[in-house]
């Protein structure tokens, strides 16, 4: 097997009508997609992030999606004045390889605005 990368991230939610409404309000844009119990947006990457609801999955919060972006501190500051809770102190972590910080939505799933320091 030879993984060349992620083609989407997809999370299992209960309420997919208001979890939809809470990535579309980060994102700043509609889903590329809304159909039956998936809601998926695509990225300018060639990846996506989709929600899906179903009566048999759980939902739950171990695993969590890096969203790239072109400013962490602005993407931050934008997602804190739409009422987007982040972990801990809401700060920036500073890593050798990138800038992160920790968020979640209306859900409970944590997320991740993430921008590499190179590459």
């Amino acid at each position: 097997m030879n993984v060349t990368g992620i083609d989407a991230n997809y999370y299992v939610v209960k309420d997919l009508d208001a979890t939809t409404k809470f990535y579309t309000q980060l994102f700043g844009e509609e889903p590329a997609m809304r159909q039956g119990p998936v809601s998926e947006w695509n990225f300018a990457d060639g990846s996506s992030f989709g929600l899906y609801t179903t009566e048999q999955a759980e939902t739950g919060t171990s695993g969590s999606a890096l969203f790239a972006v072109p400013d962490v501190a602005a993407a931050v500051a934008k997602a804190k004045a739409d009422g987007v809770k982040f972990g801990g102190d809401g700060g920036i972590t500073d890593t050798p390889v990138c800038y992160m910080a920790f968020g979640e939505d209306n859900e409970g799933n944590q997320f991740i605005l993430h921008k590499r320091k190179s590459g």
